[in-house]
């Protein structure tokens, strides 16, 4: 007997069901509005992410890009040469050679000369000229290079009288208030000085000399009094016009036992002799 038309229908709707169901089997089934409406929820009450917070890859989605590679470190500048010391080693050198008058007063001196005889290029030299300018002991000829300047006795005198005046009052304070133990501190530098006259090089005792006079006035606590008076220390050592150097090494000898009897008498907490001894000391020296 053969099917009814209705039949052969039904038959053929049943095999497109069977066929849709099977590939619906293969293809997992996408969420619905009302899924995804329940995971929301379920993720705001539970704190529990979902799949595509769990690291979870989902069709369409772009995959995270990579982190940016981080540039290479840029080079270290090269240290810049400093010239610094240099400079500081020639002006030392050249404070030196005014203090023995081996640098005369009058005479002019080019960079470039002075630079081929300590073995520098001119541009060193000309900075610690120009440092020796601003603190008065040369003065600038263009195109030409650098006076030393000529000082009579009568601006040796004044410097020696602004000194005084600076210093005097001071160690006169400190020995009321200095105990005993500190000024014994001081009695290396002083007979640092000693030696250093015995050796009869201006230059050596000038350094001395302004180290003890340093260390004496730094009780006081006052940077700017020692700076100042450093200042006028050093220009008051250097040689008068027409002196073939400093003092003698009989002056510089007799200058630097000052310093030791002046340690003796502060020890000793006597001030009229610290008075008298003190008076005598910045009234000779230069």
């Amino acid at each position: 007997m053969k099917p009814s038309a209705q039949g052969a229908a039904g038959t053929g709707t049943g095999r497109v069901r069977a066929a849709v169901a099977a590939e619906a089997a293969r293809i997992p089934a996408q969420p619905g509005a009302a899924d995804v409406a329940r995971d929301r929820d379920r993720v705001r009450d539970t704190g529990e992410p979902d799949g595509s917070a769990r690291g979870e890859h989902t069709h369409g989605e772009p995959s995270a890009p990579h982190p940016p590679t981080a540039p290479p470190p840029a080079p270290r500048p090269r240290a810049l040469v400093r010239r610094s010391s240099v400079r500081g080693q020639i002006l030392d050198a050249l404070r030196s050679a005014l203090t023995t008058g081996e640098l005369r007063p009058g005479e002019v001196y080019s960079a470039p000369v002075l630079g081929d005889r300590f073995g520098v290029s001119a541009t060193p030299v000309r900075e610690a000229m120009q440092q020796l300018a601003l603190e008065g002991a040369v003065e600038v000829v263009p195109n030409r290079g650098f006076r030393v300047v000529e000082r009579g006795a009568g601006e040796l005198a004044e410097l020696a009288e602004v000194r005084a005046l600076i210093e005097v009052p001071v160690w006169l304070r400190l020995a009321r208030t200095v105990p005993a133990e500190r000024w014994a501190g001081l009695r290396p530098l002083a007979e640092a000085t000693v030696r250093a006259a015995s050796s009869g090089c201006p230059a050596t005792y000038a350094e001395a000399d302004r180290a003890f006079h340093r260390a004496v006035l730094a009780l006081a606590g006052n940077e700017q009094l020692v700076r100042i008076a450093g200042d006028v220390h050093r220009r008051a050592q250097w040689p008068p016009a027409g002196a073939p150097s400093a003092r003698g090494r009989a002056d510089l000898v007799a200058d630097a036992h000052e310093h030791t009897a002046l340690l003796d008498a502060l020890i000793a907490g006597d001030p009229d002799v610290v008075r008298d001894l003190v008076g005598e000391h910045f009234t000779g020296s230069r």
